[in-house]
């Protein structure tokens, strides 16, 4: 008897849990697809008011739907709030979203992943880009040599304290002053010609690069056989470039970083022969990117500017082994400014030059050599700063080569380096930090 209770009292729990299960079943069956169209109708009524005070045309309603289930409702919220309290611009959606305008439209079109020329760095707040002048890795040059007699890596060319630096930059940038291959015949005419086995690139991991400007006056020195070697073996080990190419379409195409959720593009183009020897880049040919007439570089900087938050034109030029500038350094720094640039580097004098801002955008003349030969002169390391709301600053750090070996200055070495750059610049002035502002 007390069996078959215990089993009755049994058979009504398990009732009672299955009553419980289809109302709850019921329930949710008619409230989801309610709480269902109570979401879809507020997401369209914000889609619609967005769309009604935006007059963009990349703002589509299939865009703001990806924006919405990517980035939650909130973020269609938000950008109303903007646009009714006349917040609104081009910034709002960074802010956000932590990608900027242009980086939410080339997501939602899947660009990157059809692109082999950009490059997504995860990191959000201040990043740091930095520069560096003239490298020679060449194995008939000084350094490389050198390199391998020390035995310490690049320990035995750079010091540590450089290398951190480097290392610890979010984009670290260097011109490759060299070409690439073990095969080739010197270019008549030159007196200097650098070549490097291909190994030679690892180096420039040890470095922390992360992308090379090829548009120099030495990445041809071997000729076609040596340069379309050289550009093998950068993609086979995968180092991205600029400046350079089998043909035109390749030496002129951008490099793209999307970092901190800005998309920033480099650009390199070469002015620097008196005698030209360096064969240009054609549809059919390969070589460097020209800007003697400045034409091609300014349409090509402005075409860029068009889909990408920032845009650094590398340029090599000016007078060799001399603080002076060339008058067209100076008036075609503000052609390409005005074309959309956001900052100017040069290099190619093996001296450091003047620093000059132009509508508040900063012109680095030149960088000088970096660790090029066994010479001894000043150099330095130039940084861009960009915080996290994209404003950027700019920063320079001296260093010194002498023996083969480039090291940080510091002490009155230091201050006179940032003295003799302020003696040399126009409207701009590094102060006891390095910082560089427009006076």
């Amino acid at each position: 008897m007390r069996k078959i209770k215990k089993k009755n009292k049994i058979n009504k729990k398990i009732l009672i849990v299955l009553i419980i299960i289809i109302i709850v079943f019921i329930a949710l069956k008619y409230k989801l697809p309610t709480e269902l169209k109570t979401k879809n109708d507020k997401k369209d009524a914000l889609i619609t008011y967005i769309l009604d005070n935006t007059d963009d045309e990349l703002i589509t309603k299939d865009f703001l739907n990806y924006i919405a289930d990517n980035y939650k409702i909130s973020t269609l919220e938000s950008l109303k709030d903007h646009l009714e309290n006349e917040t609104y611009n081009k910034d709002t959606w960074h802010e956000i979203t932590g990608n900027s305008f242009l980086v939410l439209n080339d997501l939602y079109q899947k660009k990157y992943d059809e692109m082999n020329n950009v490059k997504i760095i995860d990191k959000q707040g201040e990043t740091t880009i930095s520069f560096v002048g003239d490298v020679s890795l060449a194995d008939n040059w000084y350094i490389a040599p050198k390199y391998d007699e020390r035995k310490k890596g690049i320990y035995g060319i750079l010091s540590e304290d450089i290398v951190n630096i480097m290392k610890n930059s979010d984009i670290m940038v260097a011109n490759s002053e060299f070409t690439i291959s073990t095969r080739g015949e010197r270019i008549p005419g030159k007196a200097y010609t650098f070549r490097a086995s291909p190994e030679r690139i690892s180096i420039y991991n040890e470095m922390g690069v992360d992308l090379l400007t090829l548009a120099n006056n030495h990445v041809y020195d071997f000729g076609k056989t040596a340069f379309n070697d050289m550009i093998d073996s950068l993609n086979e080990y995968k180092m991205p470039y600029i400046g350079a190419g089998k043909n035109i379409d390749e030496a002129k195409k951008p490099y793209y970083f999307i970092l901190n959720g800005y998309k920033i593009a480099f650009v390199n183009a070469t002015r620097a022969e008196k005698i030209i020897l360096t064969p240009e880049a054609t549809a059919t040919s390969s070589g460097v990117f020209r800007c003697y007439d400045p034409t091609n570089f300014k349409n090509l900087i402005s075409e860029v500017k068009k889909e990408s938050d920032y845009v650094i034109a590398l340029i090599h030029w000016g007078r060799e082994d001399s603080h002076q500038l060339e008058q067209v350094q100076i008036d075609t720094a503000k052609t390409y400014i005005d074309a959309g640039a956001d900052a100017i580097i040069g290099t190619h004098a093996h001296f450091l030059q003047g620093m000059s801002f132009y509508n508040h955008k900063p012109i680095i003349y030149n960088l000088g050599d970096f660790i090029f030969n066994n010479e001894s002169k000043d150099t330095g390391i130039f940084q861009i700063k960009l915080s996290d709301n994209g404003e950027m600053s700019y920063y320079f750090i001296p260093a010194y080569e002498a023996n083969e070996y480039t090291k940080l200055l510091t002490g009155n070495e230091k201050v006179r380096v940032i003295n003799n750059i302020n003696s040399w610049s126009t409207n701009a002035k590094l102060d006891s930090d390095g910082e560089l502002k427009e006076k």
